[in-house]
């Protein structure tokens, strides 16, 4: 084996089969039917991945992949069968070994608790969610506009629905400024979000919000860190989960800059059941993903999808993938039939090789591989012996995730929540003060309030000069990381402003010259789609 050849797939048609590593971000598809050896090759490519200084996002769906984070052992039941493949294919030395490994939990149940901003997510990846009709994302969409304009930060749930309160008790008004607001559609927008919340995704938004640079580091022997997103419980909300993992995309897609083509991947990341992110799109969303997964290569990062079937994705995403690893396929309904076809026709033809025969006929651990060339020319497919991983394959235990997890490069900088005055405090401050000034009128006679002092409604004056000079270097810290590329850890007073430039940053932007720049650092995905 020749690390220096790139990534090593296995053995195939007498020769080792590598994945070249200045093409690995030209993407890649991993596709077969269950029980066919998918997991095995996804582990095996987030060690060699990691070996070569890569770090790795992959999503962990059924909780088999928690074994990278060990090495493998002389006691597992198929430990002579690992040492068999590993001297037929040429797997020289076969030691095995650990991969260093952040755990990562929507939750914050088997790893480290990922959190965005509800303004971050925007409003149509949030409509997405709660399948709005176009009427109800158009509701959604003036109240984002409006908390823009009125300087509401919307960091979590309770946010937005007190937003979603806001407007319908301003319906009127905001009919006649931004368009119409319908009380029906906002109060089937608030029976979704009850919906949402009760899915756990009121665990997914809020402070401190998710710092995209956690995902980039090496341990001190350069080794890239594999980060697991634990998706066993998220897969219960399968929505949910394949519209967090495109806000990921598009996260990555907007805080790296433009590198080109490098010698190896940035990170590489791994779309397990990829075939969720593509159910129910509309068009116009499908075809916003294919200008993502186009355009990221660019930046260093490689997207490999992970499905049963390749016809899962749609061509206009599938034509980018020029990396293939196709396990097999069973022939049991015309639909598989037609998939076999269609994948026997995406790989570059081996004259010595049946492909659409072999795709039915490939046993537990084989696969047809082909990948991009040095020239950029996909290789003629082969079929392949994989290799078997270094590490444990199978999950690790509950005591092994806590020494994991205590000894993370991330710290317990996520554990605790922040809570800070956002849009439910803001508005419902001013609902105490409306109540206050109904019951002074009451008392006092009206002559007598008009004549005191009037409280100002601005967010400057509630949260005083220095908590505004905190958000305003904050949002122009984010705008410049939206222009620049990438973010920086932020101390935690900092890290709360952050998120606050999404939703002050008109205000900010207006005195400054830049109209509109709350909506511009909105996610970028969001930004695309408006």
């Amino acid at each position: 084996m020749d690390e220096s050849a790139g990534v090593f797939l296995g053995l195939g048609g007498g020769a080792q089969q590598y994945l070249n590593l200045a093409r690995a971000n030209r993407h890649g598809l991993i596709a077969g039917a269950t029980g066919t050896g998918k997991t095995v090759t996804v582990q095996g490519l987030c060690e060699s991945f990691s070996n070569a200084g890569v770090p790795v996002f992959v999503a962990d769906v059924k909780g088999d992949l928690s074994g990278v984070a060990m090495p493998g052992s002389d006691s597992f039941k198929h430990h002579d069968k690992l040492v068999e493949r590993a001297a037929e294919i040429g797997l020289d030395p076969y030691v095995y070994a650990d991969s260093p490994t952040i755990f990562w939990d929507l939750y914050g149940e088997k790893g480290h608790p990922i959190r965005t901003t509800i303004s971050e997510m925007g409003p149509l990846l949030l409509g997405r969610l709660m399948d709005l009709s176009d009427a109800q994302q158009g509701v959604l969409e003036i109240a984002f506009r409006y908390a823009d304009d009125e300087g509401l930060l919307l960091l979590d749930l309770e946010d937005l629905q007190a937003m979603m309160v806001a407007v319908s008790e301003a319906s009127k008004e905001l009919s006649a400024q931004y368009g119409n607001v319908s009380r029906a559609s906002v109060g089937a927008i608030q029976r979704k979000l009850l919906q949402f919340e009760g899915q756990g995704a009121a665990e997914f938004f809020g402070e401190p919000a998710l710092d995209i640079d956690d995902f980039f580091k090496t341990d001190a022997s350069g080794r890239g860190f594999v980060n697991v997103l634990m998706s066993d419980k998220l897969m219960q909300s399968p929505k949910l989960y394949a519209t967090f993992l495109l806000w990921l995309m598009s996260e990555l897609f907007e805080a790296m800059p433009e590198v080109g083509d490098p010698d190896k991947p940035k990170l590489v990341f791994f779309f397990d059941e990829a075939h969720l992110l593509f159910d129910d799109a509309p068009e116009a969303l499908q075809d916003k993903i294919e200008q993502v997964v186009r355009l990221i290569r660019s930046k260093g990062i490689g997207v490999y999808f992970i499905t049963q079937n390749p016809i899962d994705i749609p061509e206009e995403v599938a034509g980018q993938l020029g990396n293939r690893v196709q396990h097999a396929l069973r022939a049991f309904t015309p639909r598989d039939k037609r998939a076999i076809k269609a994948a026997a026709e995406t790989f570059r033809i081996n004259p010595d090789l049946d492909v659409e025969t072999a795709i039915t006929e490939l046993k537990v651990g084989e696969a047809l591989v082909s990948t991009l060339m040095e020239d950029g020319a996909p290789s003629p497919v082969e079929r392949t012996l994989i290799r078997p991983p270094y590490s444990r394959m199978g999950p690790i235990s509950t005591g092994e995730r806590a020494a994991i997890i205590a000894a993370s490069p991330v710290g317990d900088v996520y554990s605790e929540r922040v809570d800070r005055e956002s849009a439910a405090e803001v508005l419902a401050h001013k609902a105490d003060d409306a109540a206050a000034t109904a019951e002074e009128v009451a008392e006092k006679g009206e002559e007598a309030v008009r004549e005191r002092p009037r409280r100002t409604k601005s967010l400057w004056s509630r949260v005083g000069k220095a908590a505004a000079g905190a958000a305003a270097a904050s949002a122009g810290s984010a705008l410049g990381r939206r222009m620049s590329g990438r973010t920086s850890r932020a101390n935690p007073t900092a890290s709360a402003a952050s998120a606050a430039g999404s939703t002050i940053g008109n205000e900010i932007g207006n005195a400054i010259g830049i109209p509109g720049v709350g909506r511009f650092v909105r996610g970028v995905l969001g930004g695309l789609l408006r």
